[in-house]
């Protein structure tokens, strides 16, 4: 168990998930925690395992114009934050034909723009500090393109690069910035998914049901925050192996994706 003693994370997405066992982990090594997300009553239910070291502060992430005032509060709490956990997500599974450009706004909204804005807000306060780490939850589905997800792949994609531009210019200011690319976690992540009319899909994948375990994606992800890590994929099987093929040998990659598309994959998943 890493020791989060004295310290205070901001994780939003928190009332599930992987936020929600990352949020479990923190406290369970001594650290304080801001839970965000828009569940009050989920959030409250994370709060209970530490309420005197807790901070419950729902929000809608796209709120863009009380994220100076959310700050605010959340440095207020204990005095500073040291961590931010941009979890917050939604993701989607549809084909590009078949989806709405609304959805793609949303998405990206919600998956892009939603924490850009939100570590744009702490920003001057850890470079201030000297102090801190920034936590970008992207996808196994932001290294590489999946079909059903051109959305999320976009938003996902953007983050890593925003992610990697900031890393730059902070750097030697104190301020770690990991990005963590997932692959199937068993979360509500395809229950939540959006179709293409922007409708949630309300059904699940057998891929996220025989997913990594969000607790075991949690303590891998505070190893690699205490180990100075920049980026790290947390996946089994095909998926750990779509980020080494698009590094590697981005042709092997998209003949495999392109023979899944041809073998039925997107109709298998939208008959789901």
């Amino acid at each position: 168990m890493t020791d989060q003693s004295g310290k205070t994370a901001w994780i939003t997405g928190a009332s599930s998930g992987i936020g929600e066992a990352l949020a479990t982990a923190f406290l369970a090594g001594g650290g304080s925690c801001i839970l965000s997300g828009r569940n009050v009553a989920a959030l409250e239910a994370v709060a209970a395992h530490a309420p005197d070291r807790c901070l419950v502060l729902p929000f809608d992430t796209t709120d863009y114009s009380s994220l100076s005032a959310l700050a605010e509060r959340a440095i207020g709490f204990r005095g500073g934050v040291d961590v931010l956990v941009n979890n917050a997500g939604i993701s989607q599974r549809s084909l590009a034909i078949d989806t709405d450009l609304s959805v793609y706004q949303q998405i990206i909204d919600i998956d892009l723009l939603a924490p850009i804005a939100l570590t744009q807000a702490l920003l001057p306060h850890l470079l201030a500090r000297g102090s801190g780490q920034l936590i970008m939850i992207s996808s196994v589905a932001g290294k590489a393109g999946v079909p059903l997800r051109t959305a999320y792949c976009a938003a996902k994609h953007g983050l890593i690069g925003y992610a990697d531009a900031l890393r730059s210019e902070i750097a030697g200011q104190g301020i770690g910035v990991l990005t963590v690319a997932p692959g199937s976690v068993r979360t509500n992540v395809s229950r939540n998914a959006l179709a293409g009319d922007g409708s949630v899909r309300g059904i699940s994948d057998n891929a996220i049901d025989n997913g990594i375990d969000p607790d075991v994606v949690a303590q891998t992800i505070w190893t690699a925050v205490a180990d100075g890590k920049r980026e790290i994929v947390i996946a089994e099987g095909m998926e750990a192996q779509i980020p080494v093929l698009r590094a590697s040998d981005p042709e092997k990659l998209f003949d495999m994706v392109e023979a899944m598309v041809a073998a039925g994959y997107a109709a298998k998943m939208q008959a789901q």
